[in-house]
C-alpha cells in the first residue's frame, strides 16, 4: 500500500484543472503559465484532455432558473474588464481550451445537459456559494502506477456510499479477480470494498467505515479468484489514487 512516487508538476496541474487549489495558489499557477512554464503548460493540457470526457458520466440534472441567473452573474462579473485600467491579454500567452470553456455560458449549459454541471461548479467554484451540499463530496482518479492515464473514477454518493466507475476495460487473467481497497492515513490496515467486475461500475456502501477524508488512499489490486485470502492486498497494484475533497 505504499504510495508511488508522484510528479509534483503533474499533481499541481491536476489540482489546477480540477479547481481544488486555493485562490492564491491558482493565481501562482496562472503566473507560471504566463511566464512560459512549458512543463506545467503541457501537464495542464494533458489533464484538461483527460477530465473533459468525464462530463458524460453523470445522469442529467436540470438546474433551476434562479441558479442559472446566479451563474450568469458570476461569469459576467469575472469576464467584465476593469473600467479604469483596461487589460489586454499578452499575445504570447496561449489561453487554454479549458479556460475558454470556463468563461463561456454555452459551456455551462452544455455540461448541464450531461448532468455534470453540479460536479463541475462544485469543483471549479468551491468558494462561490452557489451550492450548499448536504455532505462533503470527494473524487478519486485511479491510475496505473506506471501511468498517468485514468482507468477508474471514484465519486461519493451521499454520506454512506460511493461509486467506482470504469473508464475502460481491464484484462484479468483466468482464476484471478480485481479487488477494491481503501485506507486513510490513520488506519492501521487497508479495508476491502469488494470485488470488481472488469469494465463494470460498482456502488459500495461505506456506512460502517469512518467518514472519508482528503488524501485517503484507494486502489485496485489483482487477487486470487475469490479475493485476498488474508484480508489484505496480496497481489500487484493495478490502479491507485488519493481522494480530493471538492466541497
Amino acid at each position: 500500500m505504499n504510495r508511488p512516487d508522484h510528479d509534483p508538476v503533474d499533481e499541481l496541474a491536476s489540482a489546477y484543472v480540477l479547481g481544488t487549489l486555493s485562490t492564491a495558489h491558482r493565481r501562482e499557477v496562472q503566473q507560471r503559465l504566463g511566464a512560459h512554464d512549458t512543463a506545467l503548460r503541457a501537464a495542464v493540457d494533458r489533464w484538461e484532455e483527460r477530465l473533459l470526457p468525464l462530463t458524460a458520466l453523470a445522469e442529467p440534472v436540470e438546474p433551476s432558473p434562479a441558479l442559472w441567473s446566479r451563474i450568469e452573474g458570476a461569469i459576467a462579473d469575472q469576464a467584465a474588464p476593469a473600467a479604469a485600467v483596461p487589460v489586454r491579454p499578452r499575445p504570447s500567452v496561449r489561453t487554454s481550451a479549458w479556460q475558454r470553456w470556463w468563461n463561456s455560458l454555452t459551456f455551462w449549459r452544455a455540461v448541464a445537459a450531461t448532468g455534470f454541471v453540479a460536479a463541475s461548479v462544485v469543483a471549479l467554484l468551491p468558494a462561490s456559494g452557489l451550492f450548499a451540499p448536504a455532505a462533503p463530496q470527494y473524487m478519486v482518479v485511479l491510475v496505473a502506477p506506471d501511468s498517468t492515464a485514468p482507468g477508474w473514477i471514484v465519486k461519493t454518493s451521499g454520506r454512506d456510499r460511493l461509486q467506482l466507475v470504469p473508464l475502460g476495460t481491464t484484462a484479468v487473467p483466468a482464476q484471478r479477480s480485481l479487488q477494491f481497497w481503501t485506507k486513510a492515513d490513520t488506519w492501521s490496515a487497508p479495508v476491502s470494498l469488494g470485488l470488481v467486475q472488469p469494465g463494470q461500475a460498482l456502488e459500495v456502501k461505506i456506512d460502517q467505515l469512518p467518514p472519508l477524508v482528503p488524501n485517503q488512499l484507494f486502489e485496485i489490486t489483482l487477487e486470487p479468484y475469490n479475493g485476498s485470502p488474508t484480508g489484505r492486498p496480496t497481489g500487484p497494484i493495478l490502479y491507485i489514487g488519493r481522494s480530493v475533497k471538492l466541497t
